[in-house]
Formats: C-alpha cells, structure tokens, sequence
C-alpha cells in the first residue's frame, strides 16, 4: 500500500522546486522520491504505462518516466493489468515526432478524462529552431540533452537551408500522427504571437498559420492569453487579478482570438468583449471553453500549448485537473493534499517550469495558478452537469487574519502526521520575520471525509501551531480564503516556547463563530487545495519575492500580500 502524502514530503517538493530547473539527466535523490510519489498517485487510480526518457533523451525538461494513463482501475485492475497499447510504436511516434515542436517539448498525455486524452506541449518549432538550435546543440552538446539531432534531419539540412519544404512535410507529419494516435482533435493555442520572433527571427510558429495548412482537419482554436511577463504586474498590485488587464495593442501582439462558433453557443460569453477582460475574467471564461470543449465530444482530446509549454500551458492544465478532480471526474481516490502533490510536481515541476527563474523577475504565474482556485468553485465550472452536488453540511466560518497568515512562517515544518489526513506545522515565535505578533495557536480540525480545512483558535501558551485535516469549503460566489477568526496580539515580545504538537483528539476552546450557508463538495474539495497550498508555499518558499520598502515597512507589504491572496485583516468576517 502506497504512503500517503505528508507534510515534509510537500515542503520537500516546494523547496526543490525553488531551486533550479528539472533536467531529466540530473536528478537527485530528493527528485527521485518525487518522481516515485508522482506514479504512486497515479496508480490509486489509473493502470498506465510509461515512455521512458530515462537521461532525457526525447525531451530534457520531460519527466523521466512519462505516464501514459490507459484507463481508471479497481484494485483487481492493478493485479490484471493489460497494457492496451503497443508501447514501443507510441515510444517511436513520439521519437519521431518530438522534433517538431519548440525545445523539442512534443505532444504529451497527462490527464485521461472519460477516455479522452488531455495533452500539453510546446507551439511549432519555426525554421529559425529546426535548423538552428539542432545544428548548434548537436555540436555543442555531444548529440545530447536538447540538440534533438538525428541523422535523417541532419541529411535534409541542406534542402531545408535552400527553402525547402520537405523537412517540414515529414517532421510535422510525424507530429500529426502523434495527435490522430491519441485522438486529439482539438488545439488550444494560448500564444498572443501569431509566431515568436527574436533578433528578428521566426524561432516558431503555429498551427494557425502553417502555411501548407497540414493542421486543417483539426479544430484550432486561437484563445491568447498574457505570458509569464504579465504575472510581474499581477505581483506588483499585491497578488490581485481583479481589475487587471493586459494590453492588447502592444506591437507583438498579433494573434486574434478565434474560436469556431459551434464550440461558444450555449456559453453565454460575449467574446468579443475579450480584450477588455481582467486576468480573472479571462481566465474564468477560457477556463469554461476549456471544460465546455471537452464534454462536448465523446471521444475527442485536447492539446493544450503556449510557446515553450512550461508557464501557460501547466496554468490550465492544473485547472484542468483540479476541476475536474473537485466534481470527482478525475483522481476519484485522492485527497486534496494529494492531489495538490500531483499537481505541484507532474504538471510543474517535472515539465521543467523555471520556478527560480519566474521568482526572481517577480513572475508569479505559479502561485496565481493555486491561489486562483477561489475564483472557480462555483457550480458554473463544474464539468459534471449537475448544480451543487452532495452539499457540505458544514457551515463556512469567518476569514483568516493577516497575524495568523504570517505565523506560517518559511521555517515551519510539518509532524509525522499525514497531509491526506492529518498534519500539524510547528511555528517558532519569531518578532523580526513578519511583525511583532504573540498569537494563540491555530488549529485545522477533521470533519469527516471530505476534504477542506476549516482553521480553529485555541488557547495555549505553546508557539502558534497549525493542524491540517479534512474539513469543507467555501459559498458560491464568495471570496475564497480559509477560515481563522481573529488572532490576539499582545504587546509583550513572543519568547522560547518548547515545541508542541497538536494531536487528534485534543479539545481546543473554539471561538464563537458566525455561520454562514453550506458549502458545496465542489467549493470544500478546491477549497481544502488552496487553503494547503497557501500555507505550504509560505512555510518554505514564503514571502520571498516581496522585498521590505525603503523604509522597512514590511507590514504595509504583507498588507499587500493578503489582500492578493484573499486574506482580510484581523477584524473582517466574511
């Protein structure tokens, strides 16, 4: 029986994550443990098999052992697994096709949805990167890691160099393949660029304007949305989206948006009102189209893809899971710490985002992507076409204070208790981190099976503690933050406590607390996710790209802080 996700395994992720990007041929030992853990999950629900890209030899920012989802299992599936694909033909499909897509980044299955495949990759590699990158790689590298090269593209090089069309013919017909094998016939393009130009140079392009329209018996759709550059701005207005929008009228920008009117009938989205949508609206509705597309055709998939598929691309692919995950249509056996896991390592960390990278500049399109579920509960995203199913019978509690929020500090770690059922973080008091506070203890109490966190005061003289279970989530149409009342700060300074543990079965005094309507299994499972999400990511990546202001006044930032991610004052109930 697989262990379940912990709270020091979650830490361990995040902080690797931070470090550097994921390289198939230079792994350590912490991402082996992650990469294990990733088929783990995978297997509480789906019989699989898997391409290997042991050294990174298809693609170096692909996970080493690539799932290829067959179909969902019982526990005598697991015993009688048949394989009901010819692995090696789909190993070749892909070797052959990897080729034709930026970075080499080819068509990959990552989510199986009613026996459809949901897929990402990178856009069309251009001629400026066929030749280019392969040429110079392949010199520079020993064959290896992103050159790509292999001898059949190497002896058309000159017919390519001379505008010749037959190397695109073969390599994006090998592409085409890989699509009709996995049954996708739709193609989400999420580029603004009609093709990426540097120093002047088409780098790639896009099945939109391929040229020779090899891309025709597909259903392309042209839905740009801003790149990783655009989340600097959402960082710097204090993590909010709402009134956020991009500018449509700056000179690269020159892909329209283009959806085929039979896909946004029954919607009611006024597209071509798109440009003046804020980040949460745009996302919001692409995110409907999206789910819309994919039970509109029975046996269809879906590609999904930006330029390099490594920021947009995992953006709504991991909106993809997790919603479909929250109507229990994806994932059924794993609870939200769980699937958070999943979420945060295949679909992030093990394709190659640049989370350093991304930190560094500010570009927190990682962190939107989590703290973005608040804006998805509702039953208007729900994929399984039923309004409000199986009702929490727990009532919603009032708002996490920004004292209590800043008690997680980057420090903080977890007991040996369980994510996917119980854990508890240790917090030091510490008044020169993120303000003077001496609080009382947070507790995160169970409620039966379904998973949400719902926070609880309690009074104890030990450092502030936090303890996760499964609790229920949030009212429609509310915003989305997990529940604390408010904290009580004192003047005096916090000094050496002992650690301390919460345990199940401990008895805090809970604060009297107003009640507010039920929430929804949708609301408590999405919920649950980013309330974990939340206080994991500050406990080890933290506050890290909010820098003090000249004067020092790091509270006013961390004011900034919470209001982004939802959070309200000591003060505020919902």
């Amino acid at each position: 029986m697989e262990a379940p996700v912990r709270w020091d395994a979650l830490s361990e992720l995040l902080e690797e994550f931070s470090k550097a990007q994921y390289r198939a041929k230079d792994v350590n030992p912490k991402v082996e443990r992650i990469e294990k853990r990733c088929l783990e999950l995978f297997s509480k629900d789906y019989c699989f098999s898997i391409i290997q890209n042991a050294s990174g030899e298809l693609c170096s920012h692909y996970p080493r052992q690539i799932v290829f989802l067959e179909y969902e299992s019982t526990v005598e599936d697991k015993n009688m697994f048949e394989s009901t694909v010819q692995v090696s033909k789909l190993q070749d499909l892909v070797n052959r096709s990897k080729m034709a897509r930026c970075r080499g980044r080819f068509v990959c299955p990552v989510i199986l949805y009613k026996g459809k495949h949901i897929c990402r990759s990178a856009t069309l590699a251009g001629w400026g990167e066929l030749y280019g990158r392969t040429g110079y790689n392949y010199i520079f590298s020993g064959g290896s890691d992103d050159a790509w090269a292999d001898t059949e593209v190497a002896e058309e090089d000159a017919a390519a160099r001379n505008g010749d069309s037959q190397l695109f013919d073969k390599v994006r017909g090998h592409d085409i393949k890989l699509l009709r094998y996995l049954s996708v016939r739709y193609i989400c393009d999420l580029m603004v660029e009609n093709k990426k130009v540097k120093f002047g140079l088409n780098v790639t392009s896009s099945e939109k304007v391929d040229k020779a329209q090899r891309y025709s018996d597909f259903t392309l759709l042209s839905v740009p949305y801003p790149g990783c550059e655009f989340f600097k701005d959402y960082k710097d207005r204090g993590y909010s989206a709402e009134g956020l929008v991009f500018n449509w009228k700056q000179d690269y920008v020159d892909a329209p948006l283009y959806i085929p009117a039979s896909l946004t009938r029954h919607l009611n989205i006024d597209w071509r009102e798109y440009q003046s949508w804020d980040l949460v609206k745009q996302t919001q509705n692409y995110l409907k189209l999206l789910i819309h597309i994919l039970n509109g055709d029975e046996h269809s998939g879906l590609l999904v893809h930006c330029i390099s598929g490594w920021d947009r691309t995992p953006l709504f692919i991991s909106l993809l899971r997790l919603s479909l995950w929250a109507d229990g249509m994806v994932h059924s056996n794993l609870e939200p710490a769980e699937i958070l896991y999943l979420t945060v390592a295949y679909d992030w960390f093990l394709f190659g985002h640049m989370l350093n990278d991304r930190l560094s500049k500010g570009e927190e399109i990682f962190f939107f992507c989590f703290n973005f579920l608040k804006h998805i509960t509702s039953d208007e995203f729900s994929s399984s076409g039923r309004k409000a199913w199986r009702k929490s019978s727990q009532p919603r509690e009032s708002a996490i204070s920004l004292e209590d929020f800043c008690l997680l500090k980057r420090r903080d770690r977890g007991s040996a208790n369980s994510l996917s059922s119980d854990f508890s973080v240790i917090t030091e008091d510490s008044p020169g981190a993120y303000g003077n506070y001496n609080c009382e203890p947070v507790e995160l109490m169970t409620f039966g099976n379904q998973g949400q966190a719902v926070w609880k005061k309690t009074r104890a003289s030990s450092p502030q503690t936090v303890f996760w279970s499964r609790g229920q989530p949030s009212a429609e149409d509310r915003p989305f933050q997990p529940a604390v009342t408010e904290a009580k700060s004192s003047s005096s300074s916090s000094s050496n406590h002992s650690d301390h543990f919460l345990r199940p079965g401990s008895s805090p005094l809970e604060v009297p607390q107003r009640r507010l309507p039920a929430l929804t299994e949708r609301e408590s499972r999405l919920e649950a996710v980013q309330s974990t999400f939340l206080a994991a990511y500050n406990t080890t990546i933290g506050l890290k790209s909010i820098s003090p202001s000249p004067s020092g006044a790091i509270g006013g930032l961390l004011e900034q802080f919470a209001r982004g991610v939802g959070l309200r004052g000591a003060s505020t109930i919902v």
